[in-house]
């Protein structure tokens, strides 16, 4: 498994903004369904990029912008199914499921020109390695990755990697991991122009159009920090048709009030892209309206929030011991009540109620499939009851919580039900993300939020880092020490395999957390879009949105 990218799960749970596009209206007027002239689409973020590096991109905004600018091997469609990018095919794998062998189209070309050989991906493999920030462990079952991120370096390479001929890699693995091409899917392995990074300089080559050179269909044209970025599509594209698109211009805008405002006054023509949200009280006013409501969809989000028991120390500790009082507190919660509060009438979220893995995903139980989110108020006093006749185990309990607007909603409504529905008072404690962080992994409040955003389509991606003991320590992301030895089994086994193999291992280790109430998922999070109806193409799946290929602007 690669390194715990704490930083990820941070920066997933704080970005929020928008992305839209804008037309020109053409000459012959009304809506038949032709494109307008003028075929630019713009949109607003909160926050400015943080970087385009591929070896140090963490936050959702700069992945969705990245992903039209770079390619890999592979990439992920529409529907999440991994398909060829500059690959030519689905590798060879040999029978030890420990050697790859990719081949490579031999068309590719980045914006500037530069032909795209299997010796650049062995230079941007090895650079993204070598930085060992958040997802270099991409390339952790590489042969040589653990010299070349060692604490100091013993190795300069990842020797796993070689070139037979131009257009043709080898990647040799230490272990096998069934998982391995799934990563290979994202951000952290696209190729870069070694060239330009050491013309342009190792840290600063992405910061101007000069230097921010990919193989994508689109280009950077102008950057002012803070300010604004403008794209425009490559000509001659090596992958074919760019798409309807000529121009996207993306502004930096603090205030989500403004930018529907600016939306509405035709500036913008999306709100909702690019992980970037409306304001809540103008979702709400486009669902009212009937003039406004079909400009208002809402896509599932991977992510999960739960309420997590501490399994090593106080009431709810032991697989056995605190079984019936993390039932309790969970039968306890009417989520239906719970995200029709915290989460503008169900805009926000859907209740959990097919396990922890977030609906749409490879893994998800399916809905109604967990008890433990069935609300049941009589069950839940009798567990009560029988866990702790005296009062002693919840006496003085707390609910911990990283500060957030929605998240106080959540904890107000949590405790709100909890005393009506248990008759137990639970305290509310909230801190800032980072000091959170840190005293969760300390283990020493009982009853804590936790949250997971997924990076990709596999279930590995969350037991790994979660619920699998002998991967994720407790002390580390798997900050309520869930250690239920039969789920390490089935994780150990299943991350060998092939997906199609390994899930029905994964889905049995799902089943298990339902059953030791290792977890209470509490949502399931979603993502809001206003656009007009004259722009198509722009949504998202459960991970990604959709690219800029497909978005194109009609007559109007």
């Amino acid at each position: 498994m690669r390194p715990t990218p704490f930083s990820r799960t941070l920066a997933a749970l704080v970005v929020a903004g928008l992305a839209a596009a804008a037309c020109g209206t053409s000459s012959t007027g009304g809506n038949s369904g032709g494109l307008a002239a003028d075929q630019t689409l713009r949109f607003p973020i909160i926050d400015d990029i943080a970087t385009m590096d591929p070896a140090h991109i963490i936050l959702p905004t700069d992945v969705t912008i990245q992903a039209n600018l770079f390619d890999g091997l592979y990439k992920f469609d529409k529907d999440l199914k991994e398909v060829p990018d500059i690959a030519t095919d689905m590798p060879e794998v040999s029978s030890d499921a420990m050697t790859y062998t990719f081949h490579l189209r031999h068309d590719v070309k980045f914006s500037n020109g530069d032909p795209v050989t299997a010796q650049d991906f062995i230079y941007s493999w090895t650079r993204t390695a070598a930085a060992n920030d958040s997802y270099s462990g991409v390339f952790d079952a590489v042969q040589g990755y653990d010299a070349l991120t060692a604490s100091p370096p013993t190795g300069t390479a990842l020797t796993g990697l070689s070139a037979p001929d131009p257009y043709t890699l080898v990647a040799k693995l230490t272990h096998p991991e069934g998982y391995f091409l799934t990563e290979l899917g994202e951000w952290a392995a696209v190729v870069i122009d070694q060239k330009v990074v050491k013309a342009q300089g190792e840290d600063t080559w992405w910061t101007t159009p000069q230097g921010l050179i990919g193989t994508g269909p689109f280009k950077m044209t102008q950057r002012t920090p803070k300010a604004s970025m403008d794209f425009e599509p490559v000509a001659n594209w090596w992958g074919g048709s760019t798409g309807a698109l000529k121009h996207i211009h993306i502004d930096i805008v603090k205030d989500q009030t403004s930018q529907v405002k600016k939306y509405e006054s035709g500036g913008y023509e999306s709100v909702g892209p690019a992980y970037n949200y409306p304001d809540i009280d103008d979702m709400l006013r486009y669902k009212s309206d009937p003039t406004l409501s079909s400009q208002l969809t809402v896509k599932p989000f991977a992510r999960t929030f739960w309420l997590a028991f501490n399994f090593k120390n106080g009431p709810f500790a032991g697989l056995d011991a605190g079984k019936l009082g993390r039932e309790a507190f969970s039968i306890s919660i009417d989520r239906n009540q719970l995200v029709d509060i915290a989460c503008g009438h169900a805009l926000q979220c859907d209740p959990a109620t097919g396990g922890v893995i977030t609906k749409g995903l490879q893994g998800y139980l399916g809905d109604g499939a967990d008890p433990n989110a069935k609300f049941d108020p009589a069950k839940a006093k009798a567990d009560l009851q029988q866990w702790d006749p005296t009062g002693s185990k919840t006496h003085g309990l707390v609910f911990f919580y990283s500060t957030d607007q929605r998240l106080q909603a959540i904890a107000e409504n949590l405790q709100s039900q909890w005393k009506q529905n248990l008759g137990v008072t639970v305290q509310l404690q909230s801190t800032d993300f980072p000091t959170f962080n840190k005293q969760v992994r300390s283990q020493t409040f009982a009853m804590f939020k936790q949250s997971w955003t997924a990076d990709y389509d596999h279930p590995q991606d969350w037991f790994d880092y979660l619920f699998s003991c002998s991967n994720a320590r407790p002390g580390t992301t798997n900050a309520a020490a869930v250690c239920d030895p039969r789920i390490d089994t089935l994780v150990k086994q299943a991350d060998v395999e092939s997906l199609d193999q390994g899930l029905p291992n994964y889905t049995q280790a799902n089943q298990l957390l339902v059953q030791d109430v290792a977890t209470a998922p509490l949502i399931y999070d979603k993502r809001p879009f206003i656009t007009k109806p004259y722009v198509k193409g722009v949504g998202a799946n459960a991970l990604f949105d959709y690219p800029w290929t497909g978005v194109s602007i009609l007559q109007h």
